[in-house]
């Protein structure tokens, strides 16, 4: 109860949702704190503890293309509330402004003021299913079967990467995971990550001690510029190509095979953009200009332990160390001339990445150790070295001539 209310109560902190109505409270809505509204649903949760289930939260999403206002949200949440049997109980109902489509959010307990419980046993399939069918006619609002209908059959080869809260969250994902999952030719669920990361979406598991990773689950979810999971996630099964974990563990095996035949063709274009580079970065501009995208794998202090390469127009990705010794991380870092300089360099003098040129602001950021600008040491290397012996190097002394007088 207290992670479903704290969910909904931090949006509206942070201005991406608002109370819109509530069922059941003494107060007024404006009046509620936190307190109140979590005291009233666990005063109710709390009479049956034999029930393991007691907080039901729920969400009603509506077509991006509709823009219904407050009050009708308001009729529809109500109106959804009686036809699954929850029109006496308590409940609240949030408006949120994260996501492309128009929706709501609404938390309430199934346990009832004489502690008996409400049954959730296939409450999807038996009450539900038939109260959105319902209130789709009842209210004018488009209906999901036949919206559905018209997603699955389109089959666009061209992919954006989605952003959190600028466009519908499962439509996106979904036409990101077809895409993705039905012409890439990956071997492991990292290396199908790799690929799904690019476009700002992950395939998650849980975690190992959830029930969802024992019962070999998958979740999709939209991720943020830094790798975090944001939204809502959307399981594998409501997706219309149902790329579960079974699913795509057929297509680990069956993709071994299918990516042989492109191997050597990255090895050669990758030993192209090698032999021209001097610096990671520069070897990964390389391989972009030639349609692969490096992905690096690195610690917390900037190591690099490991690449992937991401070859669009054959749909291939393959580890370096599935390539071959010679294209691991260790050994593409330690063949190019400028290695990537760690977090604490150890000496005063520090190590910058060249990237094909060298300009006035590469220059003029660098350490010098003399007062003179380092500028004119590069332009004037012979005085400069002299002038180091000079700085550095034993000072002789002069003999002083003696008079004879």
């Amino acid at each position: 109860m207290i992670g479903a209310l704290n969910y909904n109560e931090n949006k509206i902190k942070s201005g991406k949702a608002r109370l819109l109505t509530t069922n059941g409270f003494t107060k007024s809505d404006d009046a509620l704190s936190f307190h109140d509204k979590l005291f009233r649903l666990t005063d109710l949760a709390e009479r049956n503890i034999r029930t393991k289930t007691n907080t039901l939260h729920l969400s009603l999403n509506f077509d991006i293309n509709e823009n219904i206002e407050s009050e009708k949200l308001i009729a529809i949440a109500g109106e959804y509330m009686k036809r699954i049997g929850f029109e006496n109980q308590p409940y609240l109902v949030y408006k949120h402004f994260d996501a492309g489509h128009p929706h709501i959010h609404i938390v309430t307990t199934n346990i009832q003021a004489d502690g008996q419980r409400i049954s959730l046993n296939n409450i999807g399939i038996l009450k539900s299913e038939p109260a959105r069918k319902a209130i789709e006619v009842e209210f004018e609002l488009v209906k999901a079967s036949e919206k559905s209908k018209e997603v699955n059959l389109l089959e666009s080869t061209k992919i954006d990467s989605v952003e959190y809260g600028k466009s519908d969250t499962k439509r996106a994902i979904t036409n990101i995971v077809n895409e993705i999952t039905r012409s890439y030719k990956y071997t492991s669920l990292p290396e199908l990550n790799a690929i799904l990361n690019q476009y700002n979406v992950i395939a998650d598991r849980g975690k190992k001690e959830s029930v969802m990773f024992k019962n070999g689950g998958l979740n999709y979810w939209i991720i943020d510029e830094k790798g975090r999971k944001v939204g809502v996630p959307i399981k594998a099964s409501s997706i219309y190509q149902k790329p579960t974990l079974k699913l795509l563990e057929g297509r680990f095996k069956l993709n071994e095979y299918l990516r042989k035949p492109f191997k050597e063709k990255l090895k050669a274009k990758i030993d192209k953009a090698k032999n021209r580079s001097t610096s990671i970065n520069h070897f990964k501009d390389e391989l972009k200009m030639n349609g692969i995208t490096l992905v690096l794998r690195q610690n917390n202090d900037g190591r690099i332990y490991g690449l992937s390469y991401i070859e669009h127009s054959d749909k291939v990705i393959f580890n370096g160390s599935d390539l071959g010794k010679i294209y691991s991380a260790a050994a593409i870092v330690d063949a190019l001339p400028f290695k990537p300089a760690s977090k604490e360099p150890n000496s005063i003098v520090r190590v910058f990445e060249y990237s094909g040129q060298l300009n006035i602001d590469d220059i003029t950021s660098m350490n010098n150790l003399s007062s003179r600008s380092l500028m004119e040491d590069l332009l004037n290397p012979l005085e400069a070295d002299q002038a180091a012996l000079n700085q550095f190097g034993p000072k002789k002394k002069k003999k002083r001539r003696k008079l004879n007088l």
